[in-house]
């Protein structure tokens, strides 16, 4: 059934969508302005407080050791000391880099040089679509077997390069869709009636989410990124398949547990073995799953209890005509990103995950269509965004920080 548009807000009057988004962005833009000139007086008023109150309270030794002025420091990057993660920053703003474009001899020197146009955050696959292993991972002898390990890049030497640049390091795990493995040990695929290996209309071998050596095979090869040095652990395709037909497969071992729940479970199962490393976790959803149940057993606010954050796939060319209540909304990227935020927001209602969206980089999309996306995530006060294209080729000026002005 497709989903019934909600009614929209007529704040804004009967405005078109693109209009109506650039309104309601002014408005907020003018808020903005007016809070911060009234923290500005509120901050004039205390510092001089202060100043009168240090002038006559402070000690001689007091002064002596704060004396000499003090540089204003980027508190976002300081280093982590033990097992903790990382901090994140303050906004990511980051790019989608694929294995085989890292191993590219300089590709990967050329993303993190983007740092000088705003980036911040690199999103490296450590597990692909295809089921390959960007490097050889220790101790999980199951990817060398199925021919999954390559040797496109080695983790630790891209972590290192990326924290040295101050860089946020994520890794892409591709979970349950893998045709090597699939094909290399059918007993862990989802199979059709006759017990062969079911695939999608490509032709693409998914794994058994039922299966818990298969939940063991993907944390094991997050660990491995994640002992390299890696800050966070995205998973992706953490569902069930939706396309080719589905009514053919069948999963060995299926209980009776709801396939939202089953997900969740995963999720808090890979949380539990890659927290004592330091890093994060995270997990990529369909941008329409906090809009109605897409029958794959993703149910953001299930995920969101067991994650640090959620990447919510809100690709305006994934959307069909009439979802979210617009007409085209591969036409209106802005209002399709607020308002799919707007759902995920309410769904992470009292969860502590933060929300980053995916923007859609591809299509022929302009940087008008790229930045009208993410100024749509910064007024839905998200903590940033990741640039997806395929082919690793991104928008300039797309990365830059959010104006001031």
């Amino acid at each position: 059934m497709r989903y019934a548009p909600e009614p929209v807000s007529m704040l804004y009057g009967p405005m078109e969508p693109n209009e109506r988004f650039r309104a309601r962005r002014a408005e907020i833009r003018r808020r903005r302005r007016r809070r911060r000139a009234a923290a500005l007086g509120l901050l004039l008023l205390v510092l001089i407080a202060v100043g009168v109150g240090a002038r006559y309270g402070m000690t001689d030794a007091t002064k002596a050791t704060q004396a000499g002025p003090v540089a204003a420091a980027d508190l976002s990057w300081v280093a982590p000391t033990g097992r903790q993660p990382r901090p994140l920053p303050v906004e990511i703003r980051g790019v989608h880099v694929t294995g085989p474009l890292a191993s590219i001899e300089g590709k990967l020197q050329q993303y993190m040089a983007l740092e000088r146009l705003g980036l911040n955050t690199i999103q490296l696959d450590v597990k692909d679509e295809g089921g390959e292993i960007g490097f050889a991972p220790a101790g999980v002898r199951l990817a060398s077997r199925a021919g999954a390990a390559r040797s496109y890049y080695k983790p630790g030497e891209v972590a290192r390069l990326a924290h040295k640049r101050g860089l946020y390091l994520i890794g892409r795990v591709v979970t349950f869709q893998d045709p090597l493995l699939s094909a290399a040990r059918p007993d862990l695929a989802i199979r059709r009636p006759d017990g062969s290996v079911w695939t999608t209309g490509a032709g693409l071998g998914w794994l058994n989410p039922y299966d818990r050596r298969v939940w063991d095979y993907a944390v094991s090869v997050a660990e491995a990124a994640a002992r390299a040095g890696f800050d966070e652990i995205m998973f992706d395709y953490v569902r069930f398949p939706s396309d080719g037909d589905v009514s053919q497969a069948r999963y060995p071992g299926k209980t009776t547990q709801r396939p939202g729940q089953l997900i969740a479970d995963f999720v808090a199962y890979a949380q539990k073995r890659l927290k004592p490393l330091g890093v994060r976790v995270s997990t990529a959803l369909f941008g329409l799953a906090a809009t109605r149940d897409m029958g794959i057993g993703q149910n953001p606010r299930l995920v969101a209890k067991h994650v640090d954050t959620v990447y919510p796939m809100s690709y305006p060319a994934l959307y069909g005509s009439g979802e979210l209540g617009l007409d085209d909304p591969a036409a209106t990227p802005g209002e399709t990103v607020f308002r799919t935020l707007a759902h995920y927001r309410r769904q992470l209602r009292g969860r502590s995950a933060h929300l980053v969206t995916w923007v859609q980089d591809f299509s022929g999309y302009t940087l008008e269509d790229v930045r009208a996306q993410i100024d749509a995530a910064r007024l839905q006060g998200v903590k940033g965004y990741l640039l997806w294209n395929a082919a690793g080729v991104y928008t300039k000026g797309a990365l830059a920080p959010a104006s001031t002005g």
